[in-house]
């Protein structure tokens, strides 16, 4: 059972569903509609984007993704039309990075151990 439902404001649902799942390997549903929803590969999150909210350029709230390998989804984030705010740094024994997708919002990614 899923236990967090997160929704995502966008510029354009497509383009946003498209970026988060080749970035981060998330399971979309309803592709060609135009309130794609997603699961996450760890079957933690369920979503959907939006266009009836504020983009996140500024965020109040941070949420951070985990990620397996930061600097692989770093490329891919960049490969897939996001910009890299913050490139990889370490806090303690975490690498974290923060990110602006394709819409303009602000989130993190998370790793656990060596670069």
């Amino acid at each position: 059972m899923r236990s967090r439902y997160l929704r995502i404001p966008a510029t354009d649902t497509r383009q946003a569903a498209t970026f988060y799942e080749a970035v981060f390997g998330w399971t979309v549903h309803g592709h060609d509609s135009a309130r794609p929803g997603f699961d996450d590969g760890g079957g933690h999150i369920s979503g959907a984007w939006m266009t009836t909210q504020e983009i996140s350029r500024e965020p109040g709230l941070l949420p951070y993704i985990y990620v397996e390998r930061i600097d692989d989804t770093v490329e891919r984030i960049e490969a897939n039309g996001g910009q890299i705010v913050l490139p990889p740094y370490a806090e303690g024994d975490l690498w974290v990075s923060t990110f602006r997708d394709p819409s303009g919002n602000v989130l993190g990614v998370w790793h656990a151990g060596p670069r």
